[in-house]
């Protein structure tokens, strides 16, 4: 989910999720890059969590990342290949083969880009339900459908299980960084 950030010199203050979770200091020597140019720019940490920051504040995210000398970094956009089945369009064949074509370069194979597919389809489909994107959806949108209240709550992930749930994503995220992501 996506939280109005506060940059204060070497540290930004990330709000919480929810009432329930407190708002978290991130020095930027925690921070090992970041892309404002994402949508939504983000943040990723040496721990290799990845937040994100709403587009309003992407000057903000730059001139922190200057101000720090924390590189800036643009990456293949893993789950935005994953999720465009569920966008309200319809997509050429070409169009498809080039996203498997991607997919495939950052290690994911058919077999494994359809298991990934079938396992937040159900989710993401019904988030879109609401939204009717037709052009992006991406790791931002499948955290928010799995824990916000868009979608029926039989469809949420659980909140015991919603760390496990973004270790997953997040480790298909930084696929485009050669890693391999744990399994759920």
């Amino acid at each position: 989910m996506i939280h109005d950030p506060v940059f204060d010199g070497d540290r930004v203050l990330l709000p919480g999720e929810a009432a329930s979770v407190p708002a978290r200091v991130l020095s930027a020597a925690a921070v090992r890059d970041a892309d404002p140019d994402a949508a939504p720019p983000e943040i990723r940490t040496l721990a290799g969590e990845i937040h994100f920051v709403p587009s309003v504040h992407q000057a903000g995210l730059r001139r922190f990342c200057e101000a720090n000398g924390i590189p800036l970094r643009v990456r293949p956009d893993v789950w935005g290949d994953l999720l465009e089945p569920f966008h309200d369009t319809s997509f050429t064949h070409r169009e498809r083969m080039a996203n498997l074509e991607r997919l495939a370069a950052v290690g994911l194979n058919a077999d494994e880009t359809a298991r990934i597919r079938e396992r937040v389809g159900p989710l993401v489909a019904a988030y879109n339900s609401a939204h009717w994107d037709w052009n992006h959806l991406g790791p931002a949108d499948l955290l928010d459908a799995a824990f916000g209240t868009l979608v029926p709550e039989e469809l949420r992930i659980p909140p015991r299980e919603r760390d496990a749930f973004r270790a997953w994503a997040t480790g298909i995220a930084n696929r485009a960084d050669g890693e391999r992501p744990t399994t759920l």
